[in-house]
């Protein structure tokens, strides 16, 4: 079955605990430290438009690119008032074609690790240069290797709501670094009914060195890169690495 599906119905759901204002805390600084304060900002594996909505509330006209059309169904229903220029694309990251630039781009939730080949990244990354203001930045998050060996490795993972509940399976095969989850959806359709289906979603985990290489062959100069979203500087025990990323010539 297609990643993010059924999926999409109860993503929201499951992510309530995402903390997706701190995240934008954090974007917005990175932004304004970089004179980046209105203008087009692109994310790349937007998803059900959270993030996208965030930052269209301070006054960027956001752009939201997904390979996911049932998530970007949910986006556009949900898309507020207020936020109605915003613009939903169906897009495949790697194939990544816009009608002008943007003053910055941002991919957020470890969307990049859904590109399993190397030469994805970098292909992804050169769209992402061609497409940026002389200047402008990449702003994207990745589970690192670290994650997804030593901390998540193989485990099951369950959570009962009441109108849904989900078992998640993970398996990390070392040697390819594909992370690989299969999850089991039990959602209520109408009293004591659940309807069950079942996903599989495949991630590669990459190291601070990777990314910083394929940026590099992508033409991106490197600029900083953070512990998540903590602030504090990327390290061997990072699990969720920060990236920012200049455009410095096509």
């Amino acid at each position: 079955m297609e990643a993010y599906s059924d999926f999409a119905k109860v993503y929201d759901i499951f992510m309530d605990e995402t903390p997706y204002q701190a995240w934008r805390d954090v974007l917005l600084d990175i932004l304004r430290e970089n004179k980046i304060t209105d203008g087009i900002i692109v994310e790349l594996g937007c998803g059900t438009g959270v993030m996208t909505e965030l930052l269209a509330d301070q006054g960027y006209d956001m752009i939201g690119i997904d390979n996911s059309e049932e998530m970007l169904g949910i986006a556009a229903e949900k898309r507020s008032a207020k936020n109605s220029g915003i613009l939903y694309l169906n897009q495949d990251m790697r194939e990544l074609e816009l009608y002008g630039t943007a003053r910055a781009m941002i991919s957020i939730c470890d969307s990049v690790n859904y590109l399993t080949e190397p030469e994805d990244v970098v292909k992804m990354m050169k769209l992402v240069n061609n497409y940026l203001d002389p200047g402008g930045l990449f702003i994207l998050d990745f589970n690192t290797v670290h994650k997804y060996r030593d901390v998540i490795g193989d485990t099951t993972i369950a959570e009962n709501r009441e109108d849904c509940s989900f078992i998640w399976d993970n398996y990390y095969d070392e040697e390819e670094q594909i992370n690989e989850y299969e999850i089991t959806f039990f959602v209520r359709e109408e009293k004591e009914l659940f309807r069950r289906f079942t996903e599989i979603h495949y991630q590669r985990g990459y190291t601070l060195e990777e990314m910083k290489r394929f940026a590099g062959e992508a033409g991106l100069l490197y600029v900083a890169a953070y512990d998540g979203y903590s602030g504090r500087v990327a390290g061997a025990d990072s699990e969720r690495i920060l990236l920012v990323l200049r455009e410095q010539g096509k």
